[in-house]
């Protein structure tokens, strides 16, 4: 089986080798904090330190409106690096750093915006839905941004007459049809790497070693997968589901980093992390592990590496950021679920 590795980045790993040991690496980042003047935001996906570190935990919808309603004059972002875009996009006179400027995403990486605008000049007469895992410039090309917290929403809101292009992942985009019946929906062939390599054959073997617990999975999956889920929603749908329903064992078909939330919120019931394929770890994105709680103090003693985006592409992507928050404040529709 295939796996990723980052190129090598000497020059942060010497940074970090020569962190005094000495330093008390939670008091100083909360220190950091205050004199900065900053905002902590961290993704569901984050190790557990830092998601506990963290102002804001939450899934890419939920940090977006977190990055829109801050006023400081620093933002950390702990994610991949399309999310900091989005607050730099929201924030243009803050810092915005991150840990490591490595951690970026399969979906972003697998739709340059050269070939995003081909694809779409080839359907010019297509209303944009794209998803936020995606670059800067892609989502100036868009007409609308969707999480896969509101992503069902929006497809449904849009005219039957409006033929619809949603890029950059087809699992997602299929979840989407399924759940609205647009089936002339055009979708770019994109797929998030976390997602696509958990196994149904194994997640089966282990509904039947549990036979209690239900599968919830993120609609990012592949359809074997989500053939399998009693429940499937983004990330923070998968956590209040957790936490409301009366069941007490689960296996989750999503980043593992989740469970730390899960287990904050439903103390008493079982989490297992649904397998990949071969049992490897390949369903811990590679990408946000690359943060780490000595890269969050590093990021905010020396305000680096910074995350920039150039003004006239802001300007442009800022337009259907904000129309999905916008959209987000008034549409009061519940997650989807089976």
């Amino acid at each position: 089986m295939a796996t990723f590795t980052h190129p090598p980045d000497p020059e942060l790993d010497d940074r970090v080798a020569r962190i005094d040991p000495a330093i008390d690496l939670v008091a100083e980042i909360r220190r950091l904090l205050h004199e900065r003047d900053a905002i902590f935001l961290a993704h569901y996906y984050q190790e557990s330190q830092i998601q506990d570190l963290a102002d804001v935990v939450g899934d890419s919808l939920a940090l977006a409106q977190a990055a829109a309603r801050a006023r400081k004059q620093t933002i950390l972002f702990a994610g991949v690096h399309f999310m900091a875009e989005t607050a730099k996009i929201l924030n243009p006179d803050s810092v915005v750093v991150v840990p490591d400027l490595r951690a970026g995403c399969s979906l972003a990486d697998g739709c340059p915006a050269a070939d995003f605008a081909r694809f779409k000049a080839q359907h010019p007469d297509h209303w944009t839905v794209t998803y936020v895992n995606c670059s800067a410039q892609v989502k100036a090309m868009s007409d609308i941004i969707c999480t896969s917290s509101n992503a069902v929403a929006i497809v449904k809101a849009a005219p039957r007459s409006q033929k619809l292009l949603f890029a950059p992942d087809r699992y997602l985009a299929r979840w989407v049809i399924r759940q609205t019946g647009r089936d002339d929906m055009v979708f770019w062939p994109g797929t998030c790497i976390v997602h696509e390599i958990f196994s149904a054959q194994e997640i089966a073997a282990l509904q039947v070693a549990h036979p209690g617990a239900r599968v919830i999975a993120h609609p990012e999956c592949d359809e074997p997968v989500l053939a399998l889920a009693t429940f499937i929603g983004s990330t923070s749908a998968l956590i209040d589901h957790v936490k409301s329903s009366s069941t007490r064992e689960f296996i989750v078909a999503t980043e593992p980093g989740v469970l730390h939330q899960m287990q904050k919120v439903a103390p008493g019931k079982t989490l297992i992390p649904a397998p990949a394929q071969g049992n490897c770890s390949c369903n811990e994105c590679p990408h946000m592990r690359l943060n780490t709680a000595e890269k969050v103090y590093l990021a905010l003693r020396d305000l680096t590496p910074r995350v920039e985006v150039p003004e006239a592409i802001r300007v442009e992507a800022l337009v259907p950021i904000q129309r999905m928050l916008d959209f987000s404040a008034r549409d009061r529709t519940p997650p989807a679920g089976d």
